[in-house]
């Protein structure tokens, strides 16, 4: 359904979007995330024909943004951060208003408006001023004038950003029941936001994709092992070496022991369950087996990896261009100082 290709974005000497390719299918939704500045807002910009891309190609339900970009902003719905209201309109007056200027057909304006109020969750405040919405319902109706003309595409540029916890969970809730019947790209930096809404993950950062893939897969392989949490109560005896013991099994970390109950974190190589052998480990020594549970990398963590490596490299790839500089500088002053002296001897 959206397909970029090499998209980069260029203001002067300073580069915004450097070669991010990525694709979302129907009906799925996708994070995009990424750190502030990292590029995410950009993206979106160039996606919906709001500015021209310096290089690469963007594709919405089959249409090129650049060389066909109204058939491609027919198919598309944009929120951005903060919401185009008019404040002196009320919200029904604002989407009828929207609905004209994005050519919804007369007979069916007046009934694509109440449909977009009801699935935004706003014809309470129909009749209400914009400019005197909170800030849940102001992005709210932001939503509804995205979804007006029923497209194809939903692009939400930061949906939450500045709601609190509840208004933060419903729009969560709303966005989540627009899959299927939409497809969305979902720029956000706040983390548990893609966790809990998002079927995949690409993450940004300083213009540059650094991953993409769904939550789970960029666990498992950023993580390098697999990682089991058991807990049991022994009586006393020292599970940890028959925990070693079994076949897959590369590690065992004890975390707790408290009233004879032992907690560790048992680390497989990858691709071997080790699961059922543990069970079998654990019961075979008349132990009580209490819990038994993967554990994974935290958004968080893979986010802070990702980003921390990228920098990393970033730092590492200077230094070795400044030290190449230096080889260079060094090498160029010991050729003019040969160079003086040859002609000082003539």
């Amino acid at each position: 359904m959206i397909e970029v290709q090499h998209l980069t974005k260029r203001y002067g000497q300073t580069t915004a979007v450097d070669d991010v390719s990525f694709s979302v299918a129907k009906g799925e939704i996708l994070g995009f995330l990424g750190p502030n500045g990292a590029g995410k807002t950009t993206t979106m910009r160039v996606l919906t024909g709001y500015m021209p891309a310096t290089h690469g190609k963007a594709t919405v339900a089959g249409y090129d943004v650049f060389e066909q970009p109204v058939e491609a902003k027919r198919r598309t719905g944009y929120l951005p951060e903060t919401p185009p209201l008019y404040p002196e309109m009320t919200v029904h007056e604002y989407l009828t208003f929207v609905a004209a200027i994005k050519g919804v057909p007369p007979a069916s304006r007046t009934r694509q408006v109440d449909t977009s109020m009801q699935t935004a969750r706003v014809t309470d405040v129909a009749y209400r001023r914009c400019g005197a919405l909170s800030k849940g319902y102001r992005q709210r109706v932001g939503l509804a004038q995205a979804l007006l003309h029923n497209p194809e595409v939903l692009i939400l540029d930061e949906p939450t950003a500045g709601l609190d916890p509840k208004q933060i969970i419903d729009t969560r809730e709303l966005i989540k029941s627009l899959a299927g019947d939409h497809t969305i790209v979902l720029s956000t930096h706040i983390l548990p936001e893609v966790a809990q809404t998002c079927q995949r993950v690409v993450i940004i950062n300083k213009g540059r994709v650094v991953a993409e893939d769904t939550p789970d897969n960029l666990t498992a392989s950023l993580a390098g092992v697999e990682a089991i949490y058991v807990q049991v109560d022994t009586g006393g005896g020292d599970a940890a070496p028959v925990l070693q013991g079994v076949t897959g099994v590369v590690r065992v970390v004890g975390t707790e022991a408290r009233d004879g109950r032992f907690s560790f974190e048992v680390h497989s190589e990858r691709g071997h369950d080790v699961r059922r052998d543990l069970v079998s480990a654990v019961v075979s020594q008349g132990w009580g087996l209490l819990e038994l549970r993967p554990v994974r990398l935290s958004l968080e963590e893979i986010f802070l990896q990702l980003t921390m490596e990228e920098s990393e490299s970033d730092a590492a790839r200077a230094a070795s261009s400044r030290d190449s500089d230096g080889v260079a500088s060094e090498a160029s002053s010991a050729a003019d100082s040969g160079a003086q002296g040859g002609n000082s001897d003539a």
